[in-house]
């Protein structure tokens, strides 16, 4: 017999999360739970607002599941029984989860991955004020590699306020969209000086025409322009890194797909996060080796874990 449950967790943040469609003080998660044979698979997704995703809609689109799992659904059923998404993402952590503990063989392996080791994460500074973002970043100092969320007005003087404050730090930046087209032509030089790497999703995901025709002197990463194999396209010509999230993708199956055909087309990986617990970072870990940036900081973020 195979039993899935569906849990709905709230795991409270330190402080508040910002960034610039808004900020949150809890990290509201779903977890799928399936149990086969006295083994037991766990996955954990975050649904998102921006991709039209609630809590509730998550579970429920989990919980209508439920029967097929139960007649043994496997993860390549799971690929078109399920948008790519949240939920989709737990069901099919949980899957190979499961699967692992069945086999007696860690998802690594059965993935045909490389052993997983520490991994260098960004960590993430919240959208605020030049003197707030200053603050965070000097309590951060001693982490190798930030994260600036960014807003557009006065960005400038946001990453000058980090840099002051953690002049050993290597820095990268996601603007969530925020950025007009103004902002874009004009922040590259500037953000070159102050030792800016790369750059995430500058420009709303349907302003990406743009990318085509204006040259901006630091790398791009497409995150909200692209969510799987799918949406690929979207990206080609215009950016240099996809950032694969699991809750994207719909799970560790369909990453897997898309950095293989990111890196066939010639797009370098980050492997990102949404914020939640180390149950959802621990199946996005295993692609660290795959990836030049890796952005597993959520549990960093979190009061507790």
């Amino acid at each position: 017999m195979i039993n899935l449950t569906v849990a709905r967790e709230s795991w409270p943040i330190r402080g508040t999360f910002t960034i610039s469609r808004g900020s949150k003080t809890a990290a509201d998660v779903v977890v799928a739970q399936i149990e086969k044979e006295g083994a037991v698979g766990r996955g954990e997704c975050v649904p998102y607002p921006r991709y039209g995703e609630t809590v509730d809609s998550v579970a429920t689109q989990i919980e209508s599941l439920k029967d097929r799992i139960g007649a043994g659904l496997t993860r390549q059923d799971l690929q078109t029984a399920l948008p790519a998404g949240a939920a989709r993402n737990a069901i099919d952590c949980a899957l190979w989860d499961l699967e692992a503990k069945l086999s007696g063989m860690r998802v690594w392996q059965l993935a045909g991955l490389p052993p997983p080791g520490p991994v260098t994460t960004a960590y993430t500074l919240s959208l605020g004020s030049p003197e707030q973002m200053a603050g965070q970043a000097k309590a951060a100092s001693g982490r190798a590699l930030l994260k600036l969320k960014l807003g557009g007005e006065g960005d400038l003087a946001r990453v000058a306020a980090v840099r002051t404050a953690a002049p050993d730090a290597r820095l990268i930046a996601d603007a969530n969209e925020a950025w007009s087209l103004q902002h874009f032509q004009s922040f590259g030089p500037e953000l070159v000086r102050l030792g800016v790497e790369l750059v995430e999703q500058p420009l709303p995901d349907k302003q990406d025409d743009a990318l085509n025709t204006i040259d901006f002197p630091i790398p791009l990463c497409a995150d909200e322009s692209c969510h799987d194999t799918g949406s690929l396209g979207n990206v080609e010509g215009r950016y240099q890194f996809v950032n694969v999230k699991l809750d994207k993708t719909g799970g560790l199956t369909e990453a897997l797909r898309l950095i293989d055909i990111s890196r066939i087309t010639g797009l370098d990986i980050m492997i990102g996060c949404m914020v939640a617990t180390s149950l959802a970072m621990a199946p996005a870990v295993l692609l660290g080796p795959l990836a030049t940036y890796i952005d597993l900081d959520g549990p960093l973020l979190l009061a507790k874990d």
